[in-house]
């Protein structure tokens, strides 16, 4: 299958070409962007600013994980001896499970999650991406089979067993904040009797 889909890639048009090489790094660049619109629309309310935090924090969650399994596996890349779109990454580069795959998934179920009007963009277009590495010859299909499941259970997870936390700890935050005591700016009667303090004389 990736012997069939690089070669693919090879015969394509130059512009599909070009444009598989950009989606492949550009796709990140995009669900950063909507994490940061995501933040902005919550801005208002510390609860909705706790929750839009959740699909970064899945995002970093499962990057991590996907690295540690690269380290213990050790895969090496399917381009090494082949001419691909892009150039094959270094030796101690693995390629199981796909970094990109794992983020991307990871982003677009945490902002499925988190904002659902998102997912019928988002959700194909982590697909997409995923597809795209192994368009440009960077991992086996398998590879990023891994790593858009290792994101999405990871996002649902984080979803799952961390959105009640967060929001309670948010309340908990605004709750703490109108305790907070204040100090009334005292009140001046011009008129210089009884009910409030006396304005200096003037001299």
């Amino acid at each position: 299958m990736y012997d069939d889909i690089v070669e693919l890639a090879g015969e394509s048009p130059g512009w599909l070409q070009a444009a598989g090489i950009v989606f492949t790094e550009a796709g990140l660049l995009v669900f950063v962007a909507l994490f940061a619109w995501m933040s902005w629309r919550a801005r208002t309310s510390p609860v909705r600013i706790a929750v839009a935090l959740l699909p970064p924090a899945a995002t970093a969650i499962a990057y991590l994980i996907s690295e540690g399994v690269k380290s213990v596996l050790q895969e090496d890349r399917p381009c090494r001896n082949l001419v691909t779109l892009v150039h094959c990454p270094p030796l101690d580069d693995w390629s199981f499970p796909s970094n990109h795959a794992t983020i991307a998934a990871a982003a677009a179920v945490g902002l499925a999650l988190a904002w659902r009007r998102l997912a019928a963009w988002v959700l194909p277009g982590a697909a997409l991406m995923g597809f795209s590495r192994v368009f440009v010859g960077a991992h086996y299909p398998h590879d990023v089979l891994a790593g858009l499941v290792l994101g999405a259970v990871t996002a649902w997870l984080v979803f799952r067993y961390l959105t009640g936390p967060a929001t309670r700890f948010a309340r908990r935050l605004t709750a703490h904040a109108g305790d907070a005591p204040t100090q009334p700016m005292p009140k001046v009667d011009l008129r210089g009797d009884s009910k409030g303090p006396l304005l200096p004389p003037r001299r």
